[in-house]
């Protein structure tokens, strides 16, 4: 429940006197509390789940639109404890074979970034687990990865932790300990999107504080390859471990009319009516004015809640589904409109970020969307929908009418 909604329900007539007194005490108290964290929240819990893409503001996570009445704050709930628990066996291997506290830190990054480190049945292509691990590829049945214990040994071990034979985990790579962070992540993981990984050191190392991991453990003598990875490395590589980004020549082929304009350009109008199925609390035009109100006289009510955000927009509490991006992928072959940049005013306009999420954002016309996070986290600002290309340096995947069959 929001400040304002909290408020709102202070009003509402019903049971005895004795209780109402205590209802409405508790509610302003509650309301106080909210307003309280609201001021103080950025020195409190502001990196406490999952930050994202590294920028600031960067989407990556909407922390679960399923079932409230709208954003959730940040490291509350049961997603907290799976990322706690989580992280903690993700030290307990790493500690298992003598590694230091600065290889926990690369594994809690790297599954920070792949998973926001949830343990997923789910991801891109084939990819499941804790790190987006592939099947396909050799690291393991899909009910493998989806152990954290195992996932995690792959993630610094590889295939054998006394070989670098086949996958290569962390310790295979040589100089692993003297690497930057985000560089050695990637030196195991191969991402299409290797600079992501640095963004996640501040909320890994705020997870680990919580989960009472110490960093700053040193790695213990004959631990394998501590300090410098293998010398005369015969092994195969994970270079098919993640697909690498298309080129601009095949995301963009010369003369194809269902995908106009490159990465960077302007977006124009469209002019495409909604089905006939696409229903929702509030009209295009409503929803329109609504965001554009949010972005002048909102508050800090949408960090990492893209998804939320635009549900609310078309009045529902809530969309029904937990991730932006897969928001896009359930939408009907018929309403997805991949990559082009002629949008109709009040369509869903969608990214991908690198993460698990994507984003999602209301576009107003005229080349405009309102797009939480973009200039200031948590509030709503009117801003070129090309700045989430130019500035999160995010990919375009395309738009939908808004379509929210499991909104409510």
């Amino acid at each position: 429940m929001e400040a304002r909604d909290a408020a709102r329900a202070l009003g509402k007539p019903g049971g005895r006197g004795l209780k109402i007194k205590a209802t409405a005490i508790a509610s302003v108290a509650f309301v106080i509390f909210l307003f309280v964290v609201g001021i103080f929240g950025a020195g409190i819990g502001g990196k406490a789940l999952a930050d994202s893409c590294g920028g600031r503001g960067t989407p990556n996570v909407d922390y679960g639109d399923e079932d409230d009445a709208g954003p959730q704050e940040p490291g509350t709930g049961g997603i907290r404890a799976q990322q706690i628990a989580n992280a903690k066996t993700i030290d307990k291997v790493a500690a298992s074979e003598g590694l230091s506290g600065r290889a926990t830190l690369i594994g809690l990054m790297t599954a920070l970034q792949e998973s926001t480190l949830l343990n997923l049945d789910h991801g891109h292509l084939d990819s499941v687990g804790l790190f987006q691990q592939r099947p396909s590829q050799g690291w393991g049945t899909a009910q493998q990865i989806q152990r954290p214990e195992y996932a995690a040994g792959m993630f610094f071990y590889g295939d054998d932790v006394h070989s670098s034979v086949g996958i290569h985990g962390l310790t295979d790579i040589k100089g692993w300990e003297s690497m930057g962070l985000g560089q050695a992540a990637q030196a195991v993981q191969r991402s299409a999107y290797p600079t992501l990984y640095d963004g996640q050191e501040d909320a890994a190392r705020q997870i680990a504080k919580e989960a009472g991991i110490n960093l700053e453990r040193e790695g213990k003598p004959g631990a394998p390859y501590e300090n410098g990875g293998q010398e005369g490395d015969t092994g195969t590589g994970n270079e098919d471990q993640t697909d690498e980004p298309d080129t601009d020549a095949e995301c963009y082929p010369e003369g194809a009319a269902d995908r106009p304009g490159k990465p960077g350009e302007p977006f124009h109008d469209g002019d495409a009516p909604w089905p006939a199925n696409v229903k929702n609390p509030r009209s295009t035009e409503e929803a329109i004015a609504w965001a554009k109100q949010e972005a002048e006289t909102g508050g800090k009510d949408w960090y990492r809640a893209c998804l939320a955000f635009v549900a609310r927009a078309y009045g529902w509490n809530f969309s029904g589904v937990p991730y932006a991006i897969d928001h896009y992928r359930e939408m009907p072959a018929s309403m997805k409109h991949d990559k082009d940049r002629n949008p109709p005013p009040g369509a869903l306009m969608y990214w991908e970020t690198g993460g698990r999420a994507g984003h999602v954002a209301v576009y107003l016309g005229d080349g405009k969307i309102a797009s939480n996070d973009i200039l200031r986290p948590g509030y709503i600002d009117v801003v070129p929908a090309t700045d989430i290309e130019t500035k999160w340096g995010s990919t375009y995947v395309g738009w939908a009418p808004p379509y929210f069959p499991k909104g409510g």
